[in-house]
């Protein structure tokens, strides 16, 4: 039976790069002007919003992404990797021409990494190519970074979303370098602030100041709930109500790339499912600890896990 537009009704949006990963194992990171080795290396399908919303669906959340591939072979990797996560394709948009965007990481030995991103024809998605009446309905709207002007389309869509979704905003670097005035008009509709700690100072211009008082310059903002993220060190987070500062689970690292997303993954679960802040916290720390013992997705937790883990 076919499915039409009408009859999706995703409960998480993601809106971000879609991406292939090429990752490369290496002896160690090299600095400049020094040399390292390729001990092995795989495509896989990545992208921040896209690693959230495949994470979000395997714990069985209906899901759907915009983005943008081209008619090539890692279009087509990241289209059947949507398709085989039950990932709704109905905001999924493709170029007539050009490349789809890559991501070159290199992984040492200790799960440590460096990227660089070749954003292809990810940033070529103009406002007139999102269907409104995909998104109307959805609960949350989870927006990621572009290299390029598709920021400017995110920024335009903001009009277009029900003001009864929720705005999840992970800008990563790219977006934090950009300055705090120019995703501003991002900041003024979030209600969910993810982020890390480099990131937040970095956006505040602020080396100093705990990270209670980051995030209540956040809450100034009029944003409802911050998470910073602390990699080994757990996460901070806090709204209006209540604030908690929660550890890392142990764990044997292989990969520590996407490890914020999957942390993004299960907080948005445990959002949708209204655990407490703290709770929240713990399940996406949990989340992401499965996800960094193996490379991309392959160890990501199932919706059974994540419920044995909750109820222990």
């Amino acid at each position: 039976m076919e499915i039409l537009d009408d009859d999706i009704n995703a409960e998480v949006i993601g809106f971000g790069a879609l991406n292939v990963d090429k990752l490369y194992s290496v002896g160690n990171i090299a600095g400049a002007d020094e040399e390292s080795f390729i001990t092995s290396s795989r495509d896989t399908p990545g992208g921040s919003a896209a690693n959230t919303i495949i994470g979000l669906s395997r714990l069985g959340v209906s899901t759907s992404i915009i983005g943008k591939i081209a008619e090539d072979e890692d279009g087509d990797l990241i289209e059947y990797n949507l398709m085989f996560n039950e990932v709704f394709s109905n905001n999924l948009i493709y170029a007539d021409k050009g490349s789809t965007g890559k991501c070159l990481g290199f992984v040492d030995e200790n799960g440590q990494r460096c990227l660089y991103v070749d954003p292809g024809v990810n940033d070529e998605i103009s406002i007139d190519e999102i269907n409104p009446l995909n998104i109307m309905r959805c609960r949350i709207m989870h927006y990621t970074s572009f290299v390029g002007d598709s920021f400017k389309t995110q920024i335009e869509l903001l009009e277009k979303l029900s003001e009864e979704t929720v705005l999840s905003f992970d800008p990563g670097m790219l977006y934090v370098q950009k300055g705090l005035e120019e995703i501003r008009p991002i900041l003024d509709r979030c209600d969910i602030l993810l982020i890390n700690e480099s990131e937040l100072r970095l956006l505040f211009k602020d080396s100093e100041s705990g990270l209670k008082e980051l995030a209540e310059k956040v809450l100034d903002m009029g944003i409802t709930t911050v998470v910073i993220k602390k990699g080994s060190d757990g996460v901070f987070a806090c709204n209006n109500e209540e604030e908690c500062d929660v550890g890392a689970f142990e764990c044997d690292v292989v990969d520590t790339t996407g490890a914020g997303d999957s942390f993004n993954s299960g907080f948005l679960y445990a959002f949708l499912n209204d655990y407490g802040l703290e709770k929240s916290c713990k399940i996406g720390n949990w989340v992401a600890s499965r996800a960094i013992e193996g490379f991309g997705m392959d160890k990501f937790p199932t919706l059974k896990e994540l419920k044995e883990f909750i109820n222990n």
